[in-house]
């Protein structure tokens, strides 16, 4: 053994005589196996290595050579490759590099924040049906680290991998972006690869780099505010100090952690402790009699369980919680989730469920706001073929009152940051384009959103260098209580910006008025979401003029007497009220801009607004409000108008 290693020991020291300090050649994380290269235009492939090295590539039967700079930054430009896969990669220079199961097909960056990043499991059980048919390796995700950066542009991201979509790694695909990839996978047979590069809470003015956010500068000196990490750290130390004395000392106060109220049971007869009231479920404590604190409250109710869900797979659902909940059945602990958004589902030990009566208790922290559970979700327990549900009277107590939780600084979000680490990173990679869901962090500030989006797009597209690659985005979908008078709104102010953005070249909005949920920003119809994505693209990105991608966009306004008449783009095959009955969500006003409802109607491919009682109309508004429920002018191919406003 000792004769063996001394001959390559000998090789070993020889080899770092000749090259004396000698970088490996190293390859940024997207240049790696399992990769989607973009079909039809120049590819860049780069990377890192000593000073002057010679770096050769070879892949699709042919070799390319360059020379490292004396920084040791290469790059080897390919020629534009036809689709179809797989294929191999060799990388060489002090070192060799072998890539496999390179794709070439359709690469699209997928930005914005969480409805974009949402994943497939937080939707799996809406589409269970289709599950076992969504594995596709010709579809690929590489998920982007959520990182922030102020001081430079990243060169590399810290981690990630292109993955297929296999039942393995499916779930952590974006659904937004995923339903668009299926679609255009379905229609042109060609792989797509999807860079999701998305953060949650994110406004736009964080995703502009720093020479395009010199047109902003409140928000270019915010940005370089934070070029200080020492003031940075001195904010994340603050922030997690509040936060862990403040769940402390509710920890310490709380009755229902001292007395162990998860194991609490409730005779069949009623409840008669002391303290302990009943409320309905759903529903917030504060709408409940209760005066509106901050803290823990602890809820109690007992339910029946035949012998038909015995030592079955029972799932719970505890619809959403405001704001962090611990579950517990029969005094074993079945789940948590840490903040208010996401659905509560626990799936409960098969022997866990009694015959007869059962006890559920759930611990709710609330830190700010009402607490409590949120309306029109599901409360129940459910198997293949039974459900209880558990919405009704509850019996209640609060554990511990606590002034509200100060509010955190979310470092991540301001301006810049973003860019510099989960975009600046991706500008070497060929791409087809963007699609975006994005907006729900700017609705309080509104009125800049079209020129922050104007001026993203226009910056991604200078730093790409590809041109004005088609850029395609959501527009914010219904959120939040409909309500029943013509009223301003933040939400329909930023749709209205999102609309006008559709003025920079080579843009399309996916309108998704209609697939929202009023109790959730974050709803689960991604499904239509990304198949109106893939519409847009087949028209814009991929040339089929002839397909209806749109629905209705206000394109003028005609005065007739008392009456505006409406012309739109994108009619299709013609306009419709969605439910066959007269339309909705039209709200007329004089020169006071006090807006009513209005009758309107459908005539030769117009529509025709007026109320009597306003004789000299001066503009119209359309599914203008956070939640424009029942608004429902559509083209006969089934898609939505987008909200708008005559207003100048």
């Amino acid at each position: 053994m000792l004769q063996v290693m001394r001959p390559l020991l000998f090789l070993f020291l020889f080899s770092l005589f000749l090259f004396p300090g000698r970088a490996a050649v190293k390859l940024p994380r997207l240049i790696s196996n399992g990769m989607v290269l973009q079909r039809g235009v120049k590819l860049n492939i780069w990377g890192w290595s000593s000073g002057g090295e010679t770096i050769i590539i070879s892949f699709n039967g042919k070799r390319y050579l360059t020379k490292a700079d004396r920084s040791g930054n290469w790059k080897v430009i390919l020629p534009p490759q036809q689709a179809g896969g797989p294929f191999e990669m060799l990388i060489k220079g002090s070192n060799e590099i072998y890539l496999r199961n390179i794709l070439i097909g359709d690469v699209w960056v997928c930005g914005g924040q969480s409805n974009m990043e949402l994943p497939i499991e937080r939707v799996k059980y809406k589409y269970a049906t289709e599950l076992a048919s969504w594995a596709n390796d010709n579809i690929r995700q590489f998920l982007v680290p959520d990182k922030f950066n102020f001081n430079a542009p990243r060169q590399d991201v810290d981690e990630g991998a292109w993955l297929p979509a296999d039942e393995k790694n499916i779930y952590q695909f974006s659904a937004a972006a995923y339903f668009f990839a299926k679609d255009i996978y379905e229609k042109y047979k060609v792989p797509v690869g999807l860079i999701n590069t998305a953060l949650g809470g994110s406004p736009a003015e964080a995703w502009v780099s720093e020479e395009a956010l010199k047109k902003f500068p409140a928000y270019y000196q915010e940005a370089q505010r934070f070029k200080d990490r020492a003031l940075i750290e001195r904010i994340e130390t603050g922030d997690r100090t509040t936060s862990t004395n403040w769940y402390r000392q509710l920890n310490e106060k709380d009755e229902g952690e001292k007395n162990n109220w998860k194991d609490w049971t409730i005779p069949a007869t009623g409840h008669t402790a002391t303290g302990w009231k009943q409320m309905p479920i759903p529903g917030y404590w504060a709408d409940a009699g209760e005066a509106s604190f901050n803290g823990a409250v602890w809820f109690v109710k007992s339910f029946e369980v035949p012998a038909s869900m015995l030592n079955k797979s029972v799932k719970l659902e505890l619809g959403r919680l405001v704001d962090t909940d611990s579950a517990f059945i029969n005094g074993q602990f079945v789940g948590t989730t840490g903040y208010q958004y996401p659905p509560r589902r626990y799936l409960l030990p098969a022997s866990l469920l009694r015959e007869g009566v059962n006890h559920i208790v759930v611990r709710l922290v609330n830190t700010s706001g009402k607490g409590g559970f949120v309306p029109d979700k599901p409360y129940e327990l459910t198997t293949t073929n039974d459900t209880i549900d558990l919405k009704g009277n509850w019996w209640y107590k609060t554990g511990a009152i606590m002034p509200p939780l100060p509010a955190a600084t979310f470092i991540r979000w301001k301006p810049l940051g973003l860019y510099n680490a989960m975009i600046a990173p991706l500008i070497n990679f060929s791409i087809k384009g963007v699609i975006w869901y994005q907006g729900e962090a700017n609705t309080s500030h509104p009125n800049d959103y079209k020129e922050l989006m104007q001026t993203l797009i226009e910056d991604w597209r200078f730093k790409w260098g590809q041109g004005d690659f088609p850029f395609l985005f959501v527009q914010l979908a219904n959120y939040m209580k409909p309500v029943t008078t013509p009223q301003e709104s933040n939400w329909a102010l930023l749709r209205q910006q999102q609309l006008n953005t559709l003025s920079v070249p080579n843009t399309a909005m996916a309108v998704a008025i209609d697939v929202g949920e009023w109790n959730d920003i974050h709803p689960e119809n991604k499904k239509d979401i990304g198949s109106r994505l893939a519409l847009q693209a087949r028209k814009l990105a991929y040339g089929e003029r002839n397909i209806v991608a749109s629905g209705p966009i206000f394109r003028s306004i005609d005065y007739a007497g008392n009456k505006i008449v409406l012309h739109f783009d994108e009619t299709g095959s013609g306009l419709m009220a969605e439910g066959h009955t007269g339309l909705k969500y039209f709200a007329i006003a004089g020169a006071d801009k006090k807006y009513i409802w209005a009758n309107a109607i459908i005539k030769d491919n117009t529509v025709i607004v007026w109320h009597d009682d306003v004789h000299h109309p001066v503009s119209v508004r359309y599914a203008w409000a956070d939640n424009p429920q029942g608004a429902n002018l559509y083209n006969r191919e089934g898609l939505p108008a987008s909200p708008f406003s005559t207003d100048k």
